[in-house]
């Protein structure tokens, strides 16, 4: 071992990202920029044992939102957002930054808008079981007791700033 290598280096840990501000987790636990698309987890307003899974695609900004067992948001219609994809919308801006996340979805923000305003895309149905796996994966990472040692799944991850 290289005694110049950070502390980082040496363990199965990374830190993580802070987002630019504090989040509402208990409203929407889970946002992600992946597979092109800006998506989440949002909780239902009006069923505390009820999720939706919501995204937006980079570039259309087609909007998809559904329960985690894919029934369509009775919300989300036309080219208007309903409140689950308006809420991740917020979210991510929360967690990314509002440049970090229009870059993504390849649109451009006025200095006096939100995010928001520019969700007027179509409806295109994304099956909501990947999303919704990925985020009980990272409920499951929540759980797992503090340790330096290695986790056995995540030990292929290669090391970061390495050079072979």
């Amino acid at each position: 071992m290289d005694a110049d290598k950070a502390a980082w280096e040496q363990r199965s840990v990374v830190r993580v990202v802070a987002p630019v501000e504090p989040r509402k987790l208990a409203k929407v636990p889970f946002v992600e920029l992946a597979d092109g698309r800006l998506q989440g987890v949002v909780s239902s307003g009006s069923d505390i044992e009820r999720v939706y899974v919501s995204s937006i695609s980079a570039g259309t900004l087609a909007m998809s939102c559904s329960t985690n067992n894919n029934r369509p948001c009775g919300g989300l219609g036309g080219y208007y957002a309903c409140k689950h994809v308006s809420m991740l919308a917020d979210e991510a801006v929360l967690q990314y930054g509002l440049d970090r996340v229009a870059r993504y979805l390849r649109i451009e923000v006025a200095e006096d808008r939100s995010l928001s305003h520019y969700l007027e895309g179509p409806v295109e149905r994304t099956p909501a079981a990947v999303v919704f796996s990925r985020f009980l994966r990272h409920l499951a990472y929540l759980e797992v007791p503090d340790s330096t040692e290695p986790l056995a799944e995540l030990h292929w991850f290669p090391a970061m700033g390495a050079v072979r």
